[in-house]
């Protein structure tokens, strides 16, 4: 951050170290979260792993052919709030876990502005394989994953969901209003059996090109600190 467009209460925090959690599916029962001190019930750790190989069996899919990796998720899923990006990148791609590039290092840092990190959030994107060329995900695209994200949300049932950009914003909310008109603001919304509150604010890429709207983002941070869950 350049010290004209820099927020202090952001500058002045430390990043925490992290600690990446991937799920891994398999057809036994196991609840994998217990080494990570995330342990969840039986039904939950079924779902997700259901889930992921539901989008790992996607057939006829140019996305799947050309990745590395499917990247599903990370972070806690006993967390009441869940963060949904746009699609993988490159560094994604091949980590197979979203946000570890210079956007997620930009993300982590919004986190730790208002005592967060990786191990108290979840963290998605809306389409689980990287576009060629780290490109915008299709309208087509966005439509055949749309259900398996849908899906997510009402699995993980966070009580806040943080859409990141306006590709998460499209496709769950809606592209009738722009995101500057959209953000910072509460809209209650059901996905599935979960009702959640949502709130809209800017891609951690977007702000790195147009660092002027971290002013912005910072009110839409106080906002997810100040909300009771």
């Amino acid at each position: 951050m350049t010290k004209k467009n820099s927020l202090n209460p952001i500058k002045l925090l430390k990043y925490y170290n992290l600690i990446n959690h991937n799920l891994i599916y398999n057809n036994s029962a196991i609840n994998r979260y217990k080494r990570d001190k995330f342990e969840i019930s039986v039904d939950k750790v079924e779902s997700l792993e259901r889930l992921k190989k539901k989008i790992f069996d996607i057939k006829d899919c140019d996305l799947k052919n050309n990745a590395t990796n499917m990247v599903f998720s990370d972070g806690n899923p006993k967390s009441k709030i869940m963060l949904i990006g746009e699609a993988p990148g490159s560094n994604e791609d091949q980590e197979g876990l979203p946000f570890v590039g210079r956007a997620g290092a930009l993300l982590d840092k919004m986190l730790s502005a208002i005592n967060l990190d990786r191990k108290k959030v979840y963290i998605s994107n809306i389409i689980n394989y990287r576009p060629p060329g780290n490109r915008r995900p299709t309208d087509e695209e966005i439509k055949r994953y749309l259900p398996f994200i849908t899906k997510h949300i009402e699995i993980i049932n966070p009580k806040i969901l943080v859409l990141l950009g306006s590709t998460a914003m499209s496709a769950l909310i809606g592209n009738e209003v722009v995101i500057s008109k959209m953000r910072g603001k509460w809209i209650e919304k059901k996905f599935g059996s979960c009702k959640t509150s949502v709130i809209i604010t800017f891609h951690p890429a977007f702000l790195m090109r147009q660092p002027a709207q971290k002013k912005m983002a910072w009110i839409d941070l106080k906002m997810i600190r100040d909300k009771k869950i």
